[in-house]
């Protein structure tokens, strides 16, 4: 992707992350990445960790997320902030959208 002042959510690409779960990443600077999540009912991400710090927001549907042994159940409105080398997994249990915003910008994601 292309450092751009504005993206159009129809031009960023929908790439398939795991089997019901798409990612689009919808902004990108030097410093920080914003992407989008939309999940089917039951998606589980796996335990992971990785340097970027993780901020994110809850838009639709509901999110079960796990950092560092606390699990806590999120809805829209709720938020969270993973620091960079902190485990943390996540289930979705219901149709759900949510925003990641990481910083520096996962390379993998671009």
């Amino acid at each position: 992707m292309t450092k751009r002042a504005f993206i159009k959510w129809q031009d960023s690409s929908a790439v398939e992350a795991l089997p019901g779960l798409v990612r689009r990443t919808l902004g990108i600077t030097d410093a920080m990445m914003v992407v989008e999540w939309r999940s089917q009912p039951n998606v589980e991400i796996p335990a992971h960790s990785h340097p970027h710090e993780q901020v994110g927001y809850c838009v639709s549907g509901e999110i079960v997320l796990t950092v560092d042994g606390q699990a806590q159940h999120l809805k829209p409105g709720d938020s969270w902030a993973i620091p960079g080398g902190v485990t943390h997994s996540a289930v979705f249990p219901v149709e759900s959208i949510v925003i990641d915003c990481f910083s520096p910008p996962r390379e993998d994601y671009v």
